[in-house]
């Protein structure tokens, strides 16, 4: 199975999600994730915005992430990769936070402008992103509605790893994952289609009416 670009996989996760609540509220994590949302948002007939978290990069690797930031300043640390790391340095990971919470500042405002943050309590809210790789973004995101005390908190991505999707149903009231493969690389090899999201993008992914 593969997924043409973000908004098929969008179509597709739509269909799994099946009936939600009238007052569901559809969350994309950017960038990427804001495309899929969008496309579940149009499909479900339920209104989109934006959760911003941020991956924390490995020293010397910024790529790899040892954990996530979320827009309350609540970390979620990959412990698995911080022994393999054997060891990060809590300054660095203070750094790291610190520099990755400025940049949700600044994503907030470029998205959202003055818009004040929908009402997230007692709400149904599904998380989606266009595939996990580790999980840490995914992870931040559901500990930061959990903590706003929405419910249920729904995941919905098009695919991520086993291990990932295991770990994840111990933070969510349910997730729901169109492809789970037992080998697992990228998430952009299982898309077509899978080019760099720009900011402006978003912009008009969220601003843009069903």
């Amino acid at each position: 199975m593969m997924f043409f670009d973000r908004e098929d996989a969008g179509r597709k996760l739509a269909r799994a999600l099946e009936r939600l609540p009238d007052d569901a509220l559809i969350l994309g994590i950017p960038r990427g994730g804001v495309v899929v949302a969008r496309a579940v948002a149009d499909a479900a007939d339920r209104p989109l915005d934006v959760l911003v978290v941020r991956k924390l990069g490995a020293p010397h690797n910024p790529e790899l992430a040892i954990g996530a930031i979320g827009p309350n300043g609540v970390i979620s640390l990959d412990e698995d990769v911080l022994r393999a790391l054997q060891g990060v340095p809590p300054d660095y990971i203070e750094r790291e936070a610190a520099a990755q919470m400025a940049e949700i500042e600044r994503r907030m405002r470029l998205y959202r402008g003055d818009e004040p943050y929908p009402e997230v309590r007692d709400r149904c809210c599904v998380v989606v992103d266009d595939g996990i790789a580790t999980g840490s973004t995914a992870r931040a995101a559901l500990r930061w509605l959990r903590e706003a005390q929405a419910r249920p908190v729904v995941l919905a991505v098009p695919v991520a790893p086993e291990r990932a999707v295991h770990e994840l149903e111990k933070e969510a009231d349910r997730v729901v994952v169109l492809l789970s493969p037992p080998t697992f690389v990228a998430v952009g090899q299982w898309y077509a289609r899978f080019d760099q999201v720009e900011d402006d993008e978003v912009v008009a992914a969220l601003k843009r009416m069903p």
